[in-house]
């Protein structure tokens, strides 16, 4: 049976993440001790009904099928671009839908944003209250105040942890982040790993300890062994951008790259199947607008299915739904224009 390709674009999940080939020497990580899958059911955020719709109705291209399996064997990130409404961050779900990968994994890049958001964070002043609460108790040490119970691993931190299997991480929108960002994320994403200087620390004292963490998402605690984390199997991470910037060139060479462009007739019918059945004849004729319009501006997908939405659950005429059409169908980015009087 051919291995190539594990991700195939299907609505039916299946366990073909097993059937993945070991990764090349370079690019193998050992970390433990490892851990099993998480439950799904664990997180409510991945059975919400419109992470789940978007999984199970996104329309895979032949080439976007192609370096998703790239990133997957070679165990690199995917770095996507394309315009707004592409459909680069509904990937990372129908990805982690097909082949069972569990909740994913979501980091919202802002201006502000820095690699050790997404690694953990840590309260110090939570835990100084829980002390000073256990010492007004007068029982001594009590349970509630050690690092570990005030540090949360956030998305990233939660993706590089020993799992048998690849976890989901989507970083969306890394083009907002500040200009070292993409450098900072270059050795985390190479090694497969990092250190919690907090729980590092305190492992000198008590080598054998094992800290017991919060991940992101759940309330769920997992071992971590003197402070550092190495991931077992590499998680998918799918890095979303708009090209609003340009990247350096060492953290290109270290991604897959795969550009997303404005789906065609065929394609854009496919969509609107899987959203909302067969397109009838008005919705035919709102497709072919909406593509005769694209060239001059950015328009979104979705505006074009809230178009077709509205023209089967309105009523309305069809000079009344041209109309509606024609404001649910903007260009995205363009200035606004007076209102006319």
């Amino acid at each position: 049976m051919p291995l190539w390709p594990v991700y195939t674009g299907a609505p039916t999940p299946h366990d073909g993440i097993t059937r993945l080939p070991p990764p090349p020497p370079w690019r193998a990580f050992d970390g433990g001790p490892v851990l099993d899958p998480p439950d799904e059911a664990a997180d409510a955020s991945a059975t919400s009904p419109d992470r789940t719709h978007r999984a199970a109705t996104y329309q895979a291209t032949e080439h976007t099928v192609q370096l998703v399996n790239a990133a997957l064997y070679l165990r690199r990130p995917l770095l996507v671009t394309g315009p707004p409404g592409t459909g680069k961050s509904s990937l990372a779900y129908a990805v982690a839908r097909e082949l069972r990968l569990g909740p994913v994994l979501r980091w919202n890049i802002t201006s502000r944003s820095t690699l050790h958001d997404g690694l953990y964070t840590y309260d110090p002043l939570s835990r100084l209250y829980a002390a000073r609460h256990a010492a007004e108790q007068h029982d001594g040490p009590a349970a509630g105040t050690g690092i570990e119970n005030h540090l949360r691993l956030g998305p990233l931190g939660t993706a590089l942890l020993p799992y048998a299997r690849p976890r989901a991480l989507l970083i969306d929108e890394i083009d907002k982040s500040d200009l070292d960002l993409p450098n900072d994320l270059l050795n985390v994403l190479e090694e497969g790993q990092y250190e919690i200087p907090e729980l590092v620390r305190a492992s000198r004292d008590t080598p054998d300890r094992r800290a017991e963490v919060m991940v992101d998402g759940t309330d769920q605690r997992v071992p971590v062994e003197r402070g550092r984390v190495r991931c077992k199997a590499f998680p998918f991470v799918v890095l979303t951008s708009n090209g609003e910037r340009e990247f350096p060139p060492a953290f290109l060479r270290r991604c897959v790259a795969l550009r997303l462009r404005q789906p065609d007739d065929g394609h854009l019918a496919g969509i609107v199947r899987a959203h909302l059945g067969e397109p009838d004849a008005y919705a035919r004729r709102l497709i072919d607008r909406f593509l005769s319009r694209v060239g001059s501006g950015d328009l979104a997908t979705d505006q074009l299915l809230n178009a077709i939405y509205l023209a089967r659950a309105s009523g309305l005429g069809t000079d009344s739904l041209d109309e509606l059409a024609e404001q649910l169908m903007p260009y995205l980015g363009q200035a606004p224009q007076p209102d006319a009087f």
